[in-house]
């Protein structure tokens, strides 16, 4: 609905290293999380992340096997934000406290508060029945604004955060200044990568 992203990067692809980085990114959403749709790696389908899940009372999804579309909206901003930002080269896994620095500190805010996103107008065919999504220009908006745009919108918010605190965050820099910062950030974190 709203767009809203946070990344994170993990050392290993286990349930020992995603648990922390699951309680942080439940931690990062300004709203309350009812659902997490996770593909059917075991690192997420498990009995830990179950029961970390059940104590947040998060229902846990999961794709249809060999059911591509399942996640394409992932995909998709994995291409058009994570692999445009960190590239497709490998990185060590022992960078991974440093990557989500970055991400944390300057990619995630970016990208929330102000990179706009297009949101669909749907309308249906009065003789077919079918729907068309249009994408209009004036429904392009960052994923806070979308977020702020909802009815009754702070009805979805973490008790202690309301959107005049949120303000403040989208309000630090202008989206020209906040991309600089990513560009700059980006820079530091590669020179330290090839420095290793």
């Amino acid at each position: 609905m709203t767009q809203m992203e946070v990344i994170c990067a993990v050392e290993k692809i286990s349930e020992r290293y995603l648990i922390p980085v699951l309680e942080q990114l439940i931690e990062a959403f300004p709203f309350k999380i009812l659902e997490i749709h996770s593909d059917n790696g075991s690192e997420y389908i498990n009995g830990t992340v179950a029961k970390l899940l059940n104590k947040l009372l998060i229902e846990l999804t999961k794709s249809r096997a060999r059911q591509t579309n399942d996640n394409a909206l992932v995909e998709s901003k994995n291409g058009s934000i994570v692999r445009k930002c960190l590239g497709y080269c490998y990185i060590p896994q022992k960078h991974a406290p440093v990557i989500n620095k970055f991400l944390n500190e300057h990619l995630v805010p970016y990208i929330n508060y102000h990179r706009p996103c297009y949101y669909p107008v749907v309308k249906v065919d009065e003789k077919t029945g079918k729907q068309k999504k249009t994408y209009p220009y004036d429904q392009m908006m960052t994923p806070y604004e979308k977020l702020k745009s909802l009815p009754n919108g702070k009805e979805y918010l973490k008790a202690g955060i309301c959107f005049s605190n949120l303000d403040l965050v989208a309000r630090k820099d202008t989206d020209l200044s906040a991309a600089r910062k990513v560009q700059k950030a980006r820079e530091q974190l590669f020179q330290k990568i090839e420095a290793a």
